[in-house]
C-alpha cells in the first residue's frame, strides 16, 4: 500500500499515546482516499496512452500489470521528494525543460534545480535497486 512506503515502524504511534485518535484516524482515512484517488488517476493516463498503441505493439496483459506496478512504485517513490524537487524533476523529464528553463519557472538558481534532479534521479535509482534485490 503506497500510504506505507518508506514507514518507519516506530513513525507509527501507539494508540495509547494519540490523545486525539479520532482525529488521528480520520487523517489516516482522507490520506488513503487521497492516495486512492491519485493511484486512480495514474492507471487511466496509463491506459489511455496504451489506448494511443498500434496493436501489434501494444504490451501484453502481464508486461502492463508488471508496467502498472512500476508506475506506482516510482510515483510512490517521487511522492517521498520534497514538492519543488519533484515538480523539477518532472518538469525535466516529462516536459522536456532545460534546467535553464526550469530554474526560472520555479525562481530558483540551476544550482538548486541540478540538486533537485539529483534528489529525483537518487529516487529512481532506489526503485531500480529495488528491483534488483
Amino acid at each position: 500500500m503506497r500510504v506505507l512506503v518508506g514507514l518507519r515502524a516506530d513513525a507509527i504511534p501507539a494508540l495509547s499515546t494519540l490523545r486525539e485518535p479520532r482525529a488521528y484516524l480520520t487523517t489516516v482515512a482522507r490520506r488513503l482516499v487521497i492516495n486512492h484517488g491519485q493511484r486512480q488517476s495514474l492507471e487511466r493516463a496509463y491506459c489511455a496512452s496504451l489506448a494511443l498503441l498500434p496493436e501489434a505493439t501494444a504490451p501484453s496483459v502481464e508486461e502492463r500489470a508488471i508496467l502498472l506496478e512500476t508506475l506506482h512504485e516510482l510515483d510512490a517513490l517521487l511522492d517521498e521528494l520534497p514538492p519543488r524537487a519533484r515538480t523539477a524533476f518532472l518538469l525535466s523529464q516529462l516536459e522536456g525543460l532545460s534546467y535553464d528553463d526550469i530554474a526560472a519557472r520555479l525562481q530558483v538558481s540551476v544550482r538548486t534545480v541540478t540538486r533537485y534532479m539529483a534528489q529525483g534521479f537518487s529516487q529512481c535509482l532506489r526503485l531500480m535497486l529495488a528491483g534488483q534485490a
